[in-house]
């Protein structure tokens, strides 16, 4: 795709509008130089670290796609994937810098350093949505990404003892070094259950259990793709174990949220975690669900928090609190907006979210559905996805799509609510059903789209 970025986004709603130009901008401005040691590269950590992280990275990896920074990802998830080892008891390294090296804030040696056992299965999870969105088959067939993947699923569990019969009664430290100090917090952290790192005597967080069902639930559907069915209903088996615990044992009816950790004298509590496990999909009880979104929607975050937030408002259906999500994410004024997730995540927001665009290269598909209700028309140009380019237009009832590349490519096109017809050049077509997160029916068609071939499809 090159090394610069064309996406532009227009709207009727100017608010929107600026707001995506200056994430854009400032996400851009974290772009690293492709000549430093490192190789290709974007900062995903603390600001002025010239750094990147494996959480940060697993979740402004989408964003970075469509900024057109494939080259960055798959060199920042190469190095992830390259330095598993069982000398570090089957981590990788938390953070790299842009000498390509273990970030010295997060390592001493591989006895010492900190990492949050969530990344491994947030990367496995990462690179899945990756291939996704790009079609690049090295996010799951590369030997050092499957290698990553079978031993995240397997030895690292079983190192970390992290199976579901084993989640709330693990010891506090496990795989800790000869002369292990609590003092230390490269001894105390190496190996942190969670994404919470304020929590004091951590037994484990419920986000570390919605990575775990994600990742075997990823394996599942790497599995099925491959052709191992038996395989695949063996992860599909693990991920259902997961999610069962989560709802036995973390559910508080008298609260009517989840906790979010247990600590080592088995005592219960909430804080931050509630995010993970939507960001991880690991929620199926929609009346829990709700509670666990109206919770979220109706309190302060951090930044880093709240940055996941658009994408996963819009997509169970919280437009609204969605776009006063990205607008506060996007004002100049909002503290600490200089995190480089904040900009990515109002992309994220924008494309994924209020765009409603998702991509599968299983099928050769983009999907796009409209999710406002403030009447306004929104443009996405040349936005880069299944290794060509689409420009997409959406008004309340009519949405157009034009195939920029050389490819045929299957246009999804998809409106809210239960509709028979869809016409498409003035031919009506009959559309089929299908339901969202919440319950929510979308009816949709599907389109081969010629490349330069732009067609629109509308509810009248």
């Amino acid at each position: 795709m090159g090394q610069s970025s064309t996406i532009a986004f227009s709207s009727t709603d100017t608010s929107l509008q600026n707001a995506f130009r200056e994430a854009r901008k400032m996400a851009l401005s974290y772009r690293g130089n492709p000549a430093d040691p490192v190789g290709p590269w974007y900062e995903a950590a603390l600001p002025s670290r010239n750094a990147f992280c494996m959480r940060d990275v697993s979740h402004q990896c989408i964003a970075a796609e469509i900024l057109s920074m494939p080259e960055e990802n798959k060199n920042m998830f190469t190095h992830f994937v390259s330095n598993i080892s069982d000398s570090k008891d089957w981590c990788s390294y938390w953070e790299m810098n842009i000498k390509g090296l273990p970030a010295p804030e997060d390592y001493r040696n591989d006895t010492a350093f900190w990492y949050n056992l969530n990344g491994n299965f947030d990367l496995v999870y990462a690179s899945w949505r990756l291939f996704l969105w790009t079609g690049d088959s090295t996010y799951i067939f590369n030997p050092a990404f499957e290698k990553f993947r079978n031993i995240s699923s397997s030895e690292f569990i079983e190192r970390w003892i992290l199976q579901a019969d084993s989640l709330v009664n693990r010891p506090p430290y496990p795989n800790t070094p000869l002369h292990f100090n609590l003092e230390d917090y490269f001894h105390r952290c190496r190996g942190l259950p969670s994404y919470s790192e304020g929590v004091e005597d951590l037994r484990i967080g419920v986000d570390l259990i919605a990575a775990l069902y994600q990742g075997m639930l990823t394996c599942s559907s790497i599995e099925i793709m491959k052709g191992n069915n038996k395989a695949a209903a063996q992860y599909s088996e693990k991920a259902e174990a997961y999610r069962k615990h989560l709802d036995k044992y973390w559910w508080d009816p008298s609260a009517g949220l989840y906790n979010t950790h247990i600590t080592n004298n088995g005592v219960y509590g909430k804080g931050e975690g509630e995010t993970y496990l939507l960001w991880f999909n690991a929620l199926t009880d929609t009346a829990r669900i709700r509670q666990t979104l109206n919770h979220l929607a109706g309190n302060k975050w951090n930044v880093e928090n709240l940055s996941y937030h658009p994408a996963i408002l819009y997509k169970y259906g919280y437009w609204e609190k969605a776009y006063e999500d990205i607008l506060y994410l996007a004002n100049p004024a909002t503290p600490r907006r200089d995190y480089p997730e904040v900009s990515y995540g109002v992309i994220d927001g924008i494309v994924q979210g209020l765009m409603g665009v998702e991509a599968d290269a299983r099928y050769n598909t983009i999907k796009t559905i409209y999710r406002s209700s403030n009447g306004h028309s929104a443009t996405l140009q040349q936005l880069p996805v299944l290794q060509t380019r689409v420009t997409i237009i959406h008004e309340a009832v009519k949405s157009s799509f034009k195939n920029e590349g050389n490819k045929n490519i299957v246009w999804r096109a998809a409106f809210n609510g239960r509709h028979k017809f869809i016409y498409v050049g003035g031919r009506k077509s009959r559309a089929k059903q299908q339901q969202e997160k919440m319950g929510n029916i979308v009816s949709y068609i599907d389109l081969m789209v010629a490349p330069q071939q732009q067609v629109t499809a509308a509810l009248k």
